[in-house]
């Protein structure tokens, strides 16, 4: 199954989730997102399709915890059961990605997650977010120069001459975003 897959299946039921334990559906809508991102970049370890609606509930509870770490909140975690189905602890350009997108700001996180990751046209993004067709144009180029720049910073990839990142990535350990 494909990330849209999943998300045009499942996404509902896991905004659903996340307003249960958030109360804000405008946090929910940013937690949502990036449960999403984090589903695209691992997608690929799950090894049981069987046990995807699972594995998605269970990206929504980290990423809501996540959330509340970064926020400072005290939550009780009364209720969050912990199942980790992923057994890959290979350090990737999926894991710098993830981290890189997160830290994107959310003007550009909005439009190249629906561009890049959703598969949506231009015109669809802008129309979803209520903005200029220009405008997302101009959004989505920026955050990909921002995610190529992420990556320069992060695991020391270059830019050639043609304009492609080229490098190797560095071990976990050394990765400014991963780590």
């Amino acid at each position: 199954m494909t990330t849209k897959e999943a998300w045009d299946t499942y996404s509902a039921d896991i905004k659903r989730f996340i307003i249960s334990k958030m109360n804000d559906a405008n946090i929910a809508d940013d937690i949502l997102q990036d449960t999403f991102i984090k589903v695209h970049t691992k997608l690929h370890t799950l090894r049981d399709d069987d046990k995807l609606k699972p594995w998605l509930f269970s990206v929504a509870r980290y990423t809501i915890l996540d959330h509340f770490k970064t926020s400072k909140i005290k939550v009780e975690l009364n209720g969050f059961e912990i199942e980790d189905t992923t057994l890959n602890s290979e350090h990737t350009e999926k894991d710098c990605l993830r981290g890189i997108l997160v830290n994107l700001p959310k003007k550009y996180r909005e439009p190249i997650f629906l561009s890049d990751i959703m598969g949506l046209k231009q015109k669809e993004v802008a129309e979803r977010l209520n903005l200029s067709l220009p405008t997302v144009k101009s959004q989505i180029q920026r955050a990909r120069k921002q995610i190529a720049q992420g990556f320069m910073d992060c695991c020391g990839y270059q830019m050639n001459d043609e304009g492609h990142l080229v490098g190797e990535i560095k071990d976990k350990e050394d990765c400014k975003v991963c780590n």
